[in-house]
């Protein structure tokens, strides 16, 4: 008198269903998403990535798209200073006041490759044949001159460089005269990052 008829008896199916969703209807009121809970089969099927896209010519379009719009922020990051797109070699602060410093001045040798150039230009110039061994002479003087004129000025400016990190950090990383004095004989415009400062400006 006290059994149930088949029909009434509960299987255990049917309890692991029940048990089931009450979990995920107490997952949903915990997270509170307000919205239903994806089934398994929703989620498997938003999980599936075809390995191959349908649309190969699309698909190659939008990777160049992508590729070109990360070159052209890395660039402009390079550019702008900014530490997470500059090589090893020009990371770091020491570095950053090193360029700083330099582009706070006028160097000599930022003129030596266009003064160096025009030079040269003068040589190939029609001059008489008795002039033109004396035009070539004081042009490789000129020339060699300037040079050792930028020497100088690069180890001037590498000695307040150093002198200046030691004030600021306590010591001077190796290698930071030559970083200094390769950017220096480099035009203002074409220096990579991009001046940050005016000349004349004091470096922070």
């Amino acid at each position: 008198m006290f059994n149930r008829s088949k029909s009434e008896a509960p299987t255990s199916t049917d309890s692991a269903a029940a048990n089931e969703a009450a979990r995920l209807q107490a997952e949903e009121i915990a997270s509170g998403k307000g919205r239903a809970t994806p089934s398994r089969k929703e989620r498997e099927a938003a999980n599936r990535r075809p390995l191959v896209p349908a649309d190969r010519k699309a698909a190659r379009v939008a990777d160049r798209d992508r590729a070109r719009v990360e070159r052209e922020r890395q660039q402009a990051g390079l550019a702008a200073g900014d530490e997470r797109y500059l090589p090893v070699r020009d990371k770091g602060p020491q570095k950053k006041f090193a360029r700083d410093f330099v582009d706070a001045r006028w160097s000599v040798g930022e003129f030596l490759v266009p003064i160096v150039v025009a030079l040269l230009l003068v040589t190939f110039l029609p001059f008489p044949s008795d002039i033109k061994n004396t035009v070539s002479s004081y042009v490789l003087i000129v020339v060699w001159g300037f040079f050792l004129l930028t020497v100088v000025d690069c180890l001037v400016m590498g000695g307040l460089l150093v002198r200046r990190l030691r004030e600021k950090y306590g010591t001077a990383e190796r290698g930071v005269r030559w970083y200094a004095s390769m950017r220096a004989i480099q035009l203002r415009p074409l220096r990579m990052p991009k001046p940050q400062i005016k000349r004349g400006q004091t470096p922070s």
